[in-house]
């Protein structure tokens, strides 16, 4: 597969990859509703994160919604709506088995693993393709247990060149979303106010990767690069990093649970790769 620097961008025509957070346990306890939310979007794709699961519900680049009502807005708007209530019923019954006591997070990592397949798929396409972006429009606090996966997506985004904007309304930031605009070079955001959510997704991240070389855009400040332990998924300032696989521990073990690699000195004539486990910032890894 060719990478992304030897393909052909267009300036004046982008791929916008929307991640849409569903998560009823945000939207049940925020002062915007999830209707008064839809009203402000207007993307290409949009891939809704759920809690249990997440699925394509709108691609405009497909025969059936080109031809529903004449790519009028109103009939793409109520696509959009059918296919998102669809998509939450199911994810609603998924969560019924769910056990109790799970942290009330969305399946980023899998929203943001299908919006790069999305875009390999049209890098395959031909020499001259959209730029491509993602956004991700989410609530939902950061899931732990999802640290490894969210971060492979990242780098996998970095090498293909391929931006990530992060919108957060939650109540405290993401750090997830913090790093993955930061490493990808997408812009991160935390609105102050929902009521004028409609002009930052207009000035903020409707704006195409070749205008924004002449826009002031905001610049990270703050940006929280801790890390989540492999073995109890906490976040930690402080951990015991592998030095074979680079899996980190909020406390000291004799064996890496990742790779199977032995720790310490004394275990170096087993059949086991022998290596170090010592203890460093998180933020360092």
């Amino acid at each position: 597969m060719a990478s992304a620097p030897s393909k052909l961008y267009s300036d004046d025509v982008s791929l916008v990859v929307v991640l849409l957070d569903t998560n009823p346990f945000f939207w049940s306890s925020s002062s915007l509703s999830f209707s008064q939310f839809l009203t402000h979007l207007n993307q290409v794709v949009v891939i809704a994160t759920g809690y249990n699961s997440c699925d394509y519900v709108y691609d405009s680049s497909s025969t059936g919604n080109q031809s529903v009502g004449n790519g009028r807005m109103p009939s793409l708007c109520a696509t959009l709506l059918q296919n998102l209530e669809e998509f939450m019923n199911k994810d609603e019954q998924l969560g019924k088995q769910e056990p109790e006591g799970r942290i009330a997070c969305s399946l980023l990592s899998g929203s943001l693993s299908m919006a790069l397949c999305y875009i390999q798929r049209v890098f395959r396409s031909g020499l001259l393709h959209p730029q491509p972006r993602i956004l991700c429009l989410q609530g939902s606090p950061d899931g732990p247990e999802q640290y490894v996966a969210i971060m492979n997506a990242i780098f996998s985004a970095q090498r293909s060149m391929v931006p990530i904007d992060s919108c957060y309304l939650g109540a405290q930031n993401s750090a997830f979303l913090q790093q993955a605009s930061y490493i990808t070079g997408g812009v991160h955001h935390k609105p102050q106010q929902l009521d004028g959510l409609f002009q930052y997704l207009l000035t903020i991240f409707g704006t195409d990767l070749h205008s924004r070389n002449f826009l002031q855009l905001p610049k990270p400040v703050g940006v929280d690069f801790r890390a989540s332990c492999f073995c109890h998924k906490n976040t930690i300032d402080m951990g015991y990093i592998c030095s074979v696989c680079l899996s980190i521990y909020c406390k000291h073990l004799k064996k890496c649970s990742t790779c199977g690699s032995v720790f310490g000195q004394a275990q170096t004539q087993s059949d086991e790769p022998s290596a170090t486990n010592r203890k460093r910032k998180t933020t360092d890894a």
